[in-house]
């Protein structure tokens, strides 16, 4: 019946003559503005918790426009709200479906602190206004659309629905929750960087096929009958239970061939034939693209913390384009099926998708309204997405994969000219070039066949891959050719720096530290302990040094005053109170105060949630129970890791001398250069500091996904 086609489905339109919908100055988000397009209806409608910035950094933008230039009428509700479902019928009903997101942000992550806080602000809404999107986002916006339109096509997408297409351990109400899939009762989930899959649908629905039968798009998932399959041919690969995969075969050696068949000659000897890798590889591929592995059911994962990483476990496995099965959980009497990850774009699919007419600012319908999200970014440029660092706490990978996709040269340098010539305030800094990382553009497997067979989750952890290229020379280029553009006086790097991989690169660390430091670089060490470091899967301090060291030595030759500005985590799983007072003890020998810290906050379906929530180790067999995992889940013990980081600060003394006592530490109170906190006479609490006394530091929003 069906199977999946890797031939890859084309973001770029294939040249049907002139497009029937003409670029819109922004995507409409009032029937007044979709009237003064002359459209009597939307063929397709995106729902954002974000406020609407027509950028290509925005979600809503990027698929809206990339919609348009395949010549559909697209309208935008952004920030509905959510108590009734008339705001949802404010531009009528899509001709195909209403397509559904949180925003950028997962919105739990954006309203609420990895303690559970509620944030007092929020940056992708006008003057940062708190409260203007519902926890769990998709699901509530799917339901009041279902609700405006019974009859209408619900998909949703985005990075809260990708980390929810699976059972997952939901941090907020510490309970496993169920796929989003059958809470928000959507007809379709896209997930991952979605432009192949949603181009597809799109072209489909438009030509009347109905979405029940779409069922073969890679990056997809959807809810179907408990045992349904695409075709008779299809073998299910039990992984129910721990460790017990059922028939699993061997990964390819890209390079091996192996005999065939001979076909007899005609004076009938048998000769043999050896399959060319390529072949082997492609043969390979094609039987996994009939295999289905099923997972623990919700049930199981919900009653067995276990069985909850194992689950996780096999769904990182296979998350590799090149090999990845298709994976398929039950939930009740039905089952959530998903098809394998999309495959990344090509780099003129990149350069299409950025090369739209944006707008490049936000809605007029803001006014002068301050936007913090757009504020940060608006001078900055996305030159790559992708990240193949696996670290387990981060959810980039999952959502964005762990293949870089790069833009040409030619294609950034041009955003760089509209930045300069339509972006109001310009003032001739660019902010960044970057993007998940700093400088993995153009890094690579260095051949496509390993690439495919690989199912390791880091190419830099342990150690970084012998077939991974770390060739830094075209970001070299790159910087040097954006300082040339006329009007650019300088091009600074926002965008976290993977400080393992610059070692490789002197010449990169040079143009970098000598051009384009602002001052401050940030850089993420995390830890400098081996146990945390190894759930992280991070690398240990040590290239940390040595990329310090060489970030100053050629500070100097430029004759500049530079700091890096250190990231670090705590409460981590994997970490304990020894190795966060290992790291405060670290900080003060190099004389570092940090402010920018933040405790491990659980993300849907992390693999360091994961290890918080089972307390095992998913990046190891489980078999037995596994490796158990130190977790750290009390408030006062979470408040005590992050007062290690910040040792410095007075109204953490009270807490970390006592600490420093039960740990058989109290020879580092004192006001020696060797010791953490100084003696003194018990810290006042909030009650007698008095009004208008300094209550520390604000929460500031974690800049991990």
């Amino acid at each position: 019946m069906l199977g999946y086609n890797h031939a890859m489905n084309p973001v770029m339109p294939i040249d049907r003559g002139a497009p029937e919908v003409r670029p819109a100055p922004f995507l409409p988000m009032s029937r007044a503005e979709m009237a003064a397009l002359g459209w009597d209806a939307c063929d397709v409608i995106l729902v954002t918790g974000d406020a609407y910035i027509d950028h290509p950094s925005f979600g809503m933008a990027l698929v809206g426009r990339l919609l348009e230039a395949r010549g559909y009428r697209v309208g935008i509700i952004s920030q509905p709200d959510w108590r009734s479902a008339e705001p949802f019928r404010a531009l009528g009903r899509p001709r195909l479906y209403f397509g559904i997101t949180a925003g950028n942000m997962d919105s739990m992550v954006n309203r609420y602190t990895s303690d559970r806080r509620i944030r007092s602000d929020d940056a992708y809404t006008p003057g940062a206004e708190p409260g203007r999107r519902p926890d769990r986002a998709v699901v509530v916006y799917a339901q009041r659309a279902r609700e405006a339109f019974p009859d209408a096509t619900v998909v949703i997408g985005s990075i809260e629905a990708s980390l929810r297409r699976i059972a997952h351990y939901d941090y907020w109400s510490d309970k496993v929750r169920r796929s989003v899939l059958p809470d928000s009762k959507a007809d379709l989930l896209l997930y991952g960087n979605a432009e192949r899959a949603l181009v597809a649908l799109t072209e489909r629905l438009a030509a009347g096929e109905p979405i029940a039968t779409i069922r073969d798009l890679r990056g997809t998932a959807f809810m179907v009958r408990r045992g349904w399959r695409p075709g008779e041919d299809w073998v299910e690969i039990d992984s129910s239970d721990v460790d017990q995969p059922g028939r699993v075969d061997p990964h390819p050696d890209p390079y091996a061939a192996e005999p065939t068949a001979p076909s007899p000659t005609t004076d009938g000897v048998q000769p043999i034939r050896l399959v060319p890798a390529a072949e082997r590889v492609a043969r390979r591929r094609a039987e996994r693209g009939r295999s289905v592995v099923r997972l623990p059911s919700f049930e199981q994962v919900s009653a067995d913390p276990v069985r909850y990483a194992h689950a996780s476990r096999t769904l990182h496995l296979e998350s590799n384009p090149g090999n990845a099965r298709a994976l398929v959980q039950g939930h009740g009497e039905r089952d959530v099926w998903l098809n394998p990850p999309p495959e990344p774009l090509t780099t003129a699919e990149m350069d299409f998708v950025y090369g739209q007419p944006y707008a490049r600012r936000p809605h007029p319908a803001y006014g002068d309204a301050h936007i913090p999200a757009w504020e940060m970014i608006k001078f900055s440029v996305n030159i790559m997405r992708g990240c193949f660092g696996g670290c387990t706490f981060c959810s980039i990978t999952e959502h964005e994969g762990r293949i870089i996709q790069s833009r040409s040269e030619a294609s950034i340098l041009d955003e760089i000219e509209a930045i300069r010539d339509r972006t109001p305030g310009f003032a001739g800094t660019i902010t960044d070039l970057g993007g998940p990382t700093a400088n993995m553009y153009r890094l690579a497997c260095k051949d496509p066949a390993i690439e495919q067979a690989c199912r390791r989750l880091s190419c830099v952890y342990p150690g970084i891959c012998e077939n991974l290229g770390t060739d830094h020379g075209p970001l070299v280029q790159l910087y040097r050719k954006a300082r040339q553009v006329p009007g650019v006086k300088r091009v600074t790097i926002g965008s976290g720096l993977r400080y393992d991989l610059a070692v490789r690169s002197p010449e990169y660390v040079k143009e970098l530290v000598t051009h384009h430091v602002s001052g401050l670089l940030k850089i993420a060490p995390e830890h400098t302990e081996a146990g945390p470091l190894s759930k992280m899967m991070k690398p240990g301090i040590g290239t940390y040094d040595a990329f310090r060291e060489m970030f100053e030595r050629f500070s100097k030759a430029a004759g500049k005053k530079q700091h890096l500005v250190p990231y670090f985590i705590a409460a981590h799983p994997g970490t304990s109170d020894e190795d966060m007072l290992n790291l405060a003890l670290w900080l003060k020998a190099h004389g570092l105060r940090v402010d920018q810290v933040q405790n491990f906050l659980p993300t849907p379906m992390a693999l360091a949630t994961a290890m918080w929530h089972s307390g095992r180790n998913p990046l190891k067999r489980l078999a037995g129970g596994g490796e158990a995992v130190t977790i750290v889940r009390g408030g006062r013990q979470r408040r005590l890791h992050k007062a290690f980081l910040r040792y410095h600060d007075p109204e953490n003394w009270l807490l970390l001398r006592e600490a420093l006592k039960r740990m058989g530490r109290a020879d580092l109170i004192g006001n020696g250069p060797n010791q953490l906190v100084p003696r003194g006479e018990r810290q006042r609490t909030a009650a007698t500091r008095g009004p208008g006394a300094s209550r520390g530091p604000a929460s500031r929003r974690g800049r991990r996904g």
